[in-house]
Formats: structure tokens, sequence, C-alpha cells
């Protein structure tokens, strides 16, 4: 049978309103008086009833975190940051996830506001305007994290990801790249808009462009596109440098030039975006792009808290500095291979 707070107040010999004040860490009962609560609680097997102590409060207690792909360990890494963060301030954290997918992410609004949570964090999918519509109109204070939707008033934290693209293309070009392909994600995402902007100016300084030859549109979902890799390569088989959106990308473009007989980064030089060998351990140690992920998690947290505090009310943007990682999957050409293909043609 449930532990109720009148067994813990017979076990321990205080009222049930003392062993509420204990066991929510109000400071109007003294220290030894609280730990013989506490030491009865977990005695018995005490769990604490949080839809009961929200009906009291006014307060669930908890946080809902809403991220397109769960599997990405760049969102893991972050998801482990938000969570630290509320489970120091007491709260809970549940996570859904949206696979990219529009209709997913408005199931999954629907389901967390259903919960009743003090807080949202959105990472969201592709420039969902009608999404954030609902959001807004609900009343649950909530904070958008790594992209934001434009034209959309809402508070959000993001890299500076037109700086990235910059510093990726800038660092390719410093090692004599000129033929260069992008393989970007969805343009509606905001992230994939600006890195590809960065990158454009970073070409534009030294009076060259980026062809629509050398750019491919992938899906940022891990494991969906080495199909479209290989046919790139088979007509674009003269890049020596690669800039990805994310590092999975990165991983993906990697794992197919590797089956076509090409060496990373003898033949071909790549980039990606995230940096998640700051955390994993990966065969190919990436020349990324950090985005500040543990950074970007912390003060979103903050943020989101503050303005369930109330402590907060204007419309905040914070952009995060972002920072080229130099790994070995780069390396600057040591000849003129224009007009030479780095890839075996024969296992095209």
């Amino acid at each position: 049978m449930r532990v109720t707070l009148k067994d813990l107040a017979e076990k321990t010999g205080v009222s049930v309103n003392t062993v509420s004040h204990a066991l929510a860490g109000k400071t109007d009962i003294s220290a030894a008086t609280r730990d013989r609560v506490l030491a009865a609680a977990a005695e018995l097997g005490y769990i604490r009833n949080r839809a009961a102590s929200g009906l009291r409060s006014g307060k669930s207690r908890t946080v809902g975190v809403i991220l397109p792909d769960i599997g990405n360990p760049n969102f893991a890494i972050m998801l482990r940051g938000i969570e630290s963060f509320f489970r120091e301030k007491g709260y809970t954290v549940f996570v859904l996830n949206t696979n990219e997918d529009r209709v997913a992410e408005a199931a999954a609004i629907t389901a967390v506001l259903g919960q009743s949570p003090d807080g949202i964090i959105l990472c969201p999918v592709a420039n969902d305007a009608g999404n954030l519509a609902t959001l807004k109109a609900s009343g649950v204070p909530f904070t958008l994290v790594g992209r934001y939707t434009p034209g959309v008033r809402t508070d959000y934290v993001v890299c500076d990801d037109e700086e990235g693209g910059y510093l990726a293309m800038k660092h390719l070009l410093a090692g004599g790249h000129r033929n260069i392909a992008f393989f970007n994600g969805d343009c509606r995402i905001s992230g994939a808009t600006e890195r590809l902007a960065g990158a454009r100016r970073a070409l534009t300084e030294i009076g060259a462009s980026l062809p629509s030859s050398h750019m491919l549109s992938l899906s940022v979902l891990g494991g969906e596109n080495r199909r479209k890799i290989r046919d790139f390569f088979a007509i674009t088989p003269h890049v020596t440098g690669l800039i990805a959106f994310s590092d999975l990308l990165a991983y993906e473009a990697i794992s197919v030039l590797e089956e076509l007989g090409c060496h990373v980064p003898e033949d071909i030089s790549v980039v990606g975006f995230d940096n998640i060998c700051s955390d994993y351990a990966f065969p190919h140690p990436l020349t990324s792009v950090s985005v500040r992920k543990k950074t970007m998690a912390h003060a979103a947290a903050e943020l989101l808290f503050s303005k369930m505090e109330g402590e907060n009310e204007e419309e905040t943007h914070i952009i995060l500095p972002t920072k080229l990682m130099e790994r070995t999957t780069v390396r600057p050409l040591t000849q003129d291979l224009s007009g030479k293909s780095p890839l075996k043609k024969e296992k095209l």
C-alpha cells in the first residue's frame, strides 16, 4: 500500500503538517525533526505524490523538454545539462522526441501541456510558426534552444551560426582549398540558413562563390542520406573540402567517402558542426565548429527558470559565440588538385 503523510506522522510522532513541511524542505522546523521525518520516509519507502502537491501549490514542479532528435549526441548532451539544472532546483524533467516532424511536434506540445508543466524548452522543427503560436496561447513559459523562428517573437538561446559557417569556410580556404562542398540541412532551420550565409561571406572575401552544384540539401536525421551523398560525388568528384551542417552528417559523408576509396583528410578535408567529439570518442576526431552545447543548455534552463519565477518579463535573445575546434579531418593542400579527382571513379 502507498505510504501516506499520516503514516509518516504516526511513525515520527509529529503532525501531518510538520511532515509536509519537512518533506518540502521548509525551514520552520528543526533540522533534527526534518532528519527524523526524512529517515522515516526512506525506511517506509514514501514516494511523494507530485500531482497532489501540484494541486496544493499551483506548481507541478515539472519541466517539459521537446527535442527534434534525441538520438543525436548533440541534443543528448544538451538534455543532460538541462536536466541537471532543474534537478538541482527540485524539478522533474520529461522529454519528448519529434523526429524533425511538425505534426509530431504539435502532438508533443499538446501532450506536454496536458501535464501542466511549469515551463517548456523546445528546439523547434523547421520554421513552424503554428506550433509556436499554440505554445504562446497556452500561457506556459517557454524558451527555444538551438534554433529560432524568424518573425515569431519568443525567447531563445542559440549560437552564432553565421559566424560558425564563416569560421568553417575560412579554415578550409586558409588551407588552400577552393573546390569546397557544403552539405546543408533544411534551409527552413535557422541554423542552416545562417551557416550557409557565413560560408558565403568567407568566400566573398576572396572574390569567390559557392556554386549550386557544390551544395547538397540533406535530412538532418542521421543515416538517411547515403544514396544522395554517393550520387553527389559521382557528378562532383573534384571536391577537396567539405562542410557539413552537423557532425552526424559529416560522419555519414565520411563513411560514404571511405566506401568510395577516398581517405579523410588525405583526399578530402571535412568540417562538421556541434563538436560532439568533446564528449564522445569517434574513429575520426572531427574538426568541428563548437556550438557551446553545455553553455547553451545551462543558459536556456536559467532563462526559462527566470520566466517561471516571474523574474524576467522581457523578451530575451541569447546568442553564444562559436569556435572552431581543429582536429584531424582537415589538412592543407600540398599541391594543386584542380582538374584531378581524389575519388576512385571505378568505385562510384
